[in-house]
């Protein structure tokens, strides 16, 4: 039972260094790097999830960042929607502080 725990921990922290890795190489585009901020959420969530499982509590903090991790989700989604509308495209190298 406990190596089965291990193996969740490792492949959850897998996640999370994955997505940072995509955040920081592949930032061409706002979508990619909206992705890899979520993939990285999941992957702490999915951490969060196993330790509390593994020491026997209730799980509300776990449920209060998923909240959190939703309203961040559709934020991004909003601000690739309008910068969408407004730029014509996603592209982090289009955007410029002189222009806005």
């Amino acid at each position: 039972m406990l190596m089965l725990g291990y193996v969740w921990e490792v492949s959850s922290f897998i996640m999370v260094f994955c997505g940072a890795f995509v955040f920081i190489c592949g930032y061409k585009h706002l979508l990619n790097t909206l992705l890899s901020l979520e993939f990285m959420m999941l992957g702490i969530f999915w951490s969060m999830s196993c330790y509390i499982s593994s020491i026997g509590v209730e799980g509300y903090f776990v449920l209060f960042f998923l909240l959190l991790v939703a309203c961040e989700g559709a934020l991004g989604l909003s601000l690739l929607v309008s910068i969408v509308r407004t730029h014509g495209n996603d592209c982090l190298w289009s955007f410029s502080v002189l222009s806005c």
